[in-house]
C-alpha cells in the first residue's frame, strides 16, 4: 500500500496494525492501496485548463497513483483514498474536479461541518451514523461525479464527501482527512480497510 505523506498516515495505518509499505511502483505482493492528500491533481488528467488558484501539478505523481489506482481495480484490492485521493479516483475514472471552490480550507480545525450519510452504504455501516462531523482542508472538489462511483456523503453545500465504488471488494474515498483525528470514530476507515484487506488475504 502507499502512504507517501509522512506521519499522521503512518501513526494512523499503525493504530489499525496495518504496516505500510512506500514509494511503490507495483502493487504486487502487497494487500491494498491507501491514496493519500497532497498536491492539487493535474487538470491535464481531466481534460481542462489550469486555474489560476491550482497548485503546481505533480504530474509523475498523479501518473504513478493513477496506474496504481487500476491495478489495484484490475486486482480487487481493498482501495481508500482521502482528500487528494477521492480526487483522483475520480478523474482517473473519468470525472471532472471543480478547481476552486470556497469554505472548506480550514487547515487548524478539528472539526468544520457536519456530512449527511446515505443510508445503505459502506460508510454508513463503518460510522455508524447518518451525520458526522469533519474537518476540511481542500479548495478544490468532485464537479462531475465518475461512472462507476457512487456518492455517500456530502456537506451542507452539495460537495461531495464520500464516494464508493458498488461491486469492488472495499473501494472508499472521503474528502476529509480522517487521519489526523486517529483515537476516534476515524478510526474506524482505517480499521475496516484493514479488515478488507484480510479478506482479501484469506481468498
Amino acid at each position: 500500500m502507499l502512504a507517501r505523506r509522512g506521519s499522521p498516515y503512518r501513526k494512523a495505518l499503525d493504530a489499525a496494525n496495518i504496516q505500510p509499505v512506500e514509494n511503490v511502483i507495483t502493487l504486487a505482493g502487497l494487500d491494498g492501496l491507501l491514496l493519500p492528500g497532497g498536491s492539487d491533481i493535474g487538470p491535464a488528467l481531466y481534460g481542462a485548463p489550469r486555474h489560476p488558484e491550482t497548485g503546481e501539478p505533480d504530474h509523475n505523481r498523479d501518473s504513478l497513483e493513477t496506474v496504481l489506482f487500476r491495478e489495484a481495480l484490475e486486482r480487487d484490492l481493498p482501495v481508500l483514498a482521502i482528500c487528494r485521493g477521492l480526487q483522483l479516483l475520480n478523474a482517473a475514472l473519468g470525472g471532472t474536479l471543480l478547481q476552486h471552490i470556497e469554505g472548506h480550507r480550514y487547515p487548524n480545525q478539528q472539526e468544520v461541518h457536519r456530512i449527511t450519510i446515505t443510508s445503505g452504504s459502506r460508510l454508513k455501516s463503518i460510522l455508524e451514523v447518518d451525520e458526522y462531523g469533519v474537518n476540511s482542508r481542500h479548495h478544490q472538489c468532485v464537479d462531475r461525479v465518475a461512472n462507476g462511483l457512487v456518492v455517500v456523503a456530502r456537506a451542507p453545500d452539495g460537495v461531495v464527501e464520500a464516494m464508493e465504488m458498488p461491486g469492488k471488494r472495499f473501494v472508499l474515498a472521503v474528502q476529509w482527512h480522517p487521519e489526523d483525528r486517529t483515537g476516534g470514530s476515524d478510526s474506524k476507515l482505517f480499521e475496516a480497510f484493514r479488515d478488507a484487506m484480510e479478506l482479501s488475504n484469506e481468498r
